[in-house]
């Protein structure tokens, strides 16, 4: 990561994230993942996982187990369909935000159902405050909730209003949007961590620059404006202390 000084920003390039390509699948990791480990890129606070994957036609992820994590899917464009043992079997759309607490533990599998389209994706983990918790499934469709130009609450500790997804930590997650030259501002207490994943377009986030895949970030400000560049789509994490 890049420091900025004199806005406690630490800028992690889309470039410079670990790589895999199995042919099947291709993916980027923001932080160590599988085969790709880096000492300096293990987390940040309680955000465990941030890998962008891109998943073939009628290729996917056969079951597997998973054990206390909170596992966060966005699909970008394409479809995803989700298998697991606790009774859930649902295709995510575009747009549509899937969570799994893992907890005690969970098998599922994931898939790319179409034959001609590929999937792109991000898949995230973040450390849940507990362990042993019992597996839990929720699912929403945040692409008919977001606004051209918002931030929209789609994960948190509390449910704070119908239909925001539940995870077991101190943390919350929005989807963010802004049309080119719209400006977007947040507030949260100073003590905690932001990260700043972009998805597409580019960003000023207090006069530092993001593009699509880049990372940020960022310590000891209570208050971030966001200025957009071109029409951007991102995602904002508003996290507590580091998990134990």
């Amino acid at each position: 990561m890049s420091a900025n000084p004199a806005t406690n920003i630490k800028v992690r390039k889309a470039s410079e994230r670990g790589h895999a390509n199995h042919g099947w699948l291709d993916s980027h990791f923001t932080f160590s993942f599988a085969d790709y480990q880096d000492p300096k890129y293990m987390g940040f606070r309680s955000l465990r996982v941030i890998n962008e994957d891109h998943i073939a036609p009628g290729k996917g992820f056969g079951l597997h187990p998973h054990k206390d994590m909170e596992i966060i899917t966005y699909v970008i464009a394409g479809e995803l369909k989700h298998q697991d043992n606790i009774g859930n079997s649902s295709v995510i759309k575009a747009g549509h935000i899937q969570k799994m607490s893992a907890g005690s533990g969970v098998t599922h599998s994931e898939f790319n159902p179409s034959a001609t389209s590929e999937t792109h994706l991000l898949q995230i983990w973040i450390v849940p405050a507990q362990k042993n918790l019992k597996p839990s499934y929720q699912e929403m469709n945040a692409a008919r909730s977001a606004k051209k130009n918002g931030l929209l609450l789609v994960a948190s500790d509390e449910i704070r209003k119908e239909g925001v997804i539940k995870i077991c930590q101190d943390a919350s997650l929005y989807l963010g949007r802004a049309e080119n030259g719209e400006t977007l501002d947040y507030e949260t207490d100073s003590s905690r961590g932001l990260w700043i994943q972009m998805i597409n377009g580019a960003l000023s986030v207090n006069g530092v620059d993001l593009k699509a895949s880049d990372g940020a970030a960022i310590e000891e400000q209570g208050a971030v404006e966001f200025i957009a560049g071109e029409n951007s789509e991102f995602l904002l994490f508003d996290l507590g202390s580091t998990a134990a």
